[in-house]
């Protein structure tokens, strides 16, 4: 696994509880939007020995509850199984954030129980997926984690950034079908202060709140919860 930054103290990462959150470097998705680069397209330099931040990590468990794995994407990683069972084994919560581009590696994770919460990114309907992440075949892939992350008794959520052009009415519509009777999803809002991996979206003008709360409306007799962030 290699490791391309930490934070040490979240308090919004891991749904009430103070965590710290593991970014791991690469990403198979090209998401134009996207606002970490950096971790996409990590070059190694400055990467983090996994034994030195679990030696860390030992250090505060008294101060933190919980580790968010983070990306980048995770589950490109073989060995995630692995470094997330010495996280537990270290008596921390873990949750995990992926774009869930490998549902076998969604599986094992959660038949493992070596995660206690996942957040999967929908980044929008899956007729439109191989256009925005650049990956050809991904649509099924993607159908098949998010049903393996429903039929788990792992607690999840589902998340989609609210870019325009990218995810409008059509598109919330299409993914609200697509997990109905989901326990949680969230909204979140397009930004652009940020570093983003394709230029073209720095011009683009994110959605307004009244926009934003308008799109969860659509989803709202779909699933259980939905919320918005950053609006």
């Amino acid at each position: 696994m290699l490791i391309a930054g930490s934070q040490k103290l979240s308090l919004v990462d891991y749904p009430g509880h103070l965590a710290a959150v593991i970014f791991t470097a690469g990403c198979n998705f090209r998401c134009g939007y996207c606002h970490n680069p950096g971790l996409v397209l990590f070059d190694g330099r400055g990467a983090i020995a996994k034994e030195e931040l679990l030696s860390e990590l030992s250090r505060r468990r008294n101060m933190i509850e919980g580790v968010v794995i983070s990306g980048g994407e995770p589950t490109l990683a073989p060995d995630l199984p692995e470094f997330a069972e010495s996280l537990k084994e270290m008596g921390f919560l873990v949750k995990l954030d992926t774009n869930g581009s490998d549902p076998d590696m969604v599986f094992r994770m959660l038949r493992d129980r070596v995660i206690d919460y996942v957040a999967m990114d929908v980044k929008t309907s899956l007729s439109r997926y191989e256009e925005v992440t650049g990956v050809k075949g991904i649509a099924p892939l993607i159908e098949e984690s998010i049903r393996w992350i429903m039929l788990s008794c792992v607690p999840y959520e589902f998340r989609t950034t609210c870019v325009p052009g990218l995810t409008d009415e059509t598109e919330i519509a299409s993914i609200s079908e697509l997990i109905r009777g989901a326990n949680k999803y969230c909204l979140q809002q397009f930004s652009r202060n940020n570093a983003i991996l394709d230029d073209k979206f720095s011009d683009v003008i994110p959605f307004s709140p009244d926009k934003i709360k308008s799109l969860a409306a659509i989803a709202k007799d779909k699933v259980s919860s939905v919320e918005t962030r950053g609006i």
